[in-house]
């Protein structure tokens, strides 16, 4: 894949449109690379001059913060904003509401600020002036979709519609779980639980969720975060549904029936 990095466009004395801010989960986790090179498709696919930070790019610093070590957080923030700033980043765009959020809402106090949009939003752009077009009859069309709400998306940003208005470009069945949007429950992987073993308890936060996504009998669980997926992911095997129930970011939705 055509991927360019910022060092390589100011080498050649070019600016990219964004930069595209791939996270740890889309670039070492098997499941969210292909998550990564789905956005990338699109944003091939519709000629975005894009840019990523390959091996100049550090963890934000998100789940060292949620577990408590503001140290670490700092010393990785820092590091991250004296590249970003070197480059005179704008506007960055990535696949993960937890990068989002802390580059977004906790970089600036910082010294880090920069238009940050999530990926759901931009590709709601893209498809509202018609860059991105989904081929008519695309493989969803009338399928049962149900979309998981990112808590870094909903509740923290409060970015509720662009998955949907994305997922709607897929003239498919959009069905809700019971709890949803502002009252949605969490996948189980934030505060940096996706790392550790959960307290002991009666389930678990990803069986019970996924429950309720079953219980639409949607075909598809949308979602739009790389830990959201792979606690939905796992909670479908729990169940054994693997066959009839797929787990897929929307920007693999879209991808696909480009």
């Amino acid at each position: 894949m055509q991927v360019p990095t910022m060092a390589e466009l100011m080498a050649s004395g070019e600016q990219p449109e964004i930069l595209f801010w791939v996270g740890c989960a889309g670039s070492f986790d098997q499941r969210a690379q292909k998550i990564t090179k789905a956005f990338v498709h699109i944003l091939n696919t519709v000629g975005v001059r894009f840019a990523i930070l390959g091996k100049e790019e550090m963890c934000t610093g998100d789940p060292v913060r949620r577990a408590g070590n503001e140290f670490m957080f700092q010393m990785m923030a820092y590091q991250n904003i004296q590249i970003l700033n070197g480059y005179a980043i704008k506007k960055i765009v990535t696949t993960c509401p937890h990068c989002f959020n802390t580059l977004k809402n906790e970089y600036p106090e910082l010294g880090g600020n920069y238009e940050v949009v999530h990926h759901a939003t931009y590709l709601q752009e893209l498809i509202d002036t018609g860059k991105v077009r989904v081929k008519d009859g695309g493989g969803y069309k009338g399928k049962k979709i149900t979309f998981h709400d990112s808590c870094y998306l909903g509740r923290a940003n409060n970015i509720y519609e662009a998955p949907r208005k994305v997922l709607e470009a897929l003239d498919a069945e959009l069905v809700e779980m019971k709890r949803c949007r502002s009252n949605g429950l969490c996948c189980g992987a934030g505060g940096a639980q996706m790392f550790k073993e959960e307290e002991k308890g009666t389930t678990r936060v990803n069986w019970e969720r996924t429950a309720e996504a079953i219980e639409t009998g949607a075909a598809v669980v949308a979602s739009a975060c790389p830990f959201c997926n792979t606690m939905m992911t796992d909670g479908i095997k729990n169940k054994e549904k693997e066959d009839s129930v797929q787990v897929l970011d929307i920007a693999e939705l879209i991808a696909s029936s480009l």
